[in-house]
């Protein structure tokens, strides 16, 4: 069983960027990992993915602004945020599915980042 520690959250301006930091219990090698996030009022929503048999895939809403990537070694996935937006502010999660039909899902407890001025 996977844990995982989402780190890197906090309160930036309009414009700015943050890196958030996902570190797993165990080896992610056989996991495609994600990025999801969850504003008030409106339902949790992917935001990256990665996978090593299908590469990236973003939302619309962050292609261009946001890159994921992980380390194997490091049993760590990132997503760094670049210009980033007010709505952008939502509780962001880490996901992680096993490589299988029917695969497990795991998920951290949530980063909050906030853009405001």
């Amino acid at each position: 069983q996977v844990q995982l520690v989402e780190s890197g959250g906090g309160l930036v301006q309009p414009g700015g960027s943050l890196t958030l930091s996902c570190a797993a219990s165990g080896s992610i090698f056989d996991y495609a990992m994600g990025w999801y996030r969850q504003a008030p009022g409106k339902q949790r929503e992917l935001v990256a993915v990665i996978t090593s048999r299908l590469g990236t895939l973003y939302a619309d809403s962050v292609k261009g602004r946001f890159t994921i990537s992980r380390d194997n070694a490091k049993n760590t996935v990132y997503l760094q945020m670049n210009s980033l937006k007010p709505e952008d502010t939502a509780l962001f999660y880490c996901n992680a599915r096993f490589q299988r039909p029917g695969g497990s899902r795991y998920w951290g407890q949530g980063t909050q980042v906030t853009v405001s001025s």
